[in-house]
């Protein structure tokens, strides 16, 4: 059994990592997209995905690696948790990914911190986020019934398609939205637009959980413990 501070402390660093993948990523595939923003998207896209992959692989067994708020409260609500360890991880999840924009900016040699001033606000930006963390979830509890080891792969693949079909491109994590509104760079996020966001993640998140509930209840979601990504066993 993995010690909680252990499991925080392993949330932290893959939050971090994850948010200096989209934040540095979208850095440099700006730079080198010549002004082409589908190249450059592209360039996070691959990035993003790819990160995810293998820092799933690297802190599931310690964590679960959910580096993500709204997936360790679906997990909560299935016991895969206990609902005391919550502000926990949120806390080293939200601080991770706030490092994280720091040691991006700092290997681009930018400011450690810039507001952002890139609008995502509408209805069709709300929207997308719901059906984007409404999809991770899906495919988590969805993977994690029948075919555990492949939730890793299938949340990257995932996440790197819901990039390109949703129209906010997937952020579908409350810690990750918090930390990009500190960098005004090409994958971040106005502050005035945040809430929101987080709203519809966390609707999304619980929605696609009470679904799954009622379509796959034959192994308990109790018995595992959920990743961003994977569901590799508890802690």
């Amino acid at each position: 059994m993995k010690t909680l501070s252990r499991r925080v402390a392993a949330e932290f660093l893959g939050t971090m990592f994850l948010v200096m993948a989209v934040v540095g990523s979208g850095i440099m595939g700006e730079r080198l997209a010549g002004g082409n923003i589908a190249i450059a998207l592209l360039a996070n896209t691959i990035a993003t995905g790819a990160a995810l992959v293998a820092l799933i692989l690297t802190f599931g067994p310690i964590s679960g690696a959910h580096f993500n708020p709204a997936v360790t409260v679906a997990d909560a609500i299935e016991r895969g948790i206990a609902w005391r360890e919550v502000p926990g991880f949120v806390f080293a999840q939200c601080a991770g990914g706030l490092a994280g924009t720091g040691v991006a900016h700092r290997m681009f040699e930018l400011p450690w911190y810039s507001l952002s001033t890139h609008i995502r606000s509408g209805s069709a930006q709300v929207l997308s986020e719901f059906v984007a963390a409404f999809g991770l979830m899906s495919v988590i509890w969805g993977c994690s019934r029948l075919r555990s080891t492949a939730v890793p792969f299938a949340v990257g693949c995932y996440i790197t398609a819901a990039y390109w079909f949703t129209a906010s491109t997937s952020f579908a994590n409350p810690a990750v939205t918090l930390a990009r509104c500190l960098s005004n760079t090409f994958s971040g996020i106005r502050p005035a637009d945040v809430l929101p966001f987080i709203l519809a993640q966390l609707a999304g998140a619980i929605t696609a959980t009470l679904l799954f509930r009622w379509l796959s209840p034959n192994l308990p979601a109790k018995d595992v413990l959920v990743s961003h990504g994977s569901v590799l066993g508890k802690g």
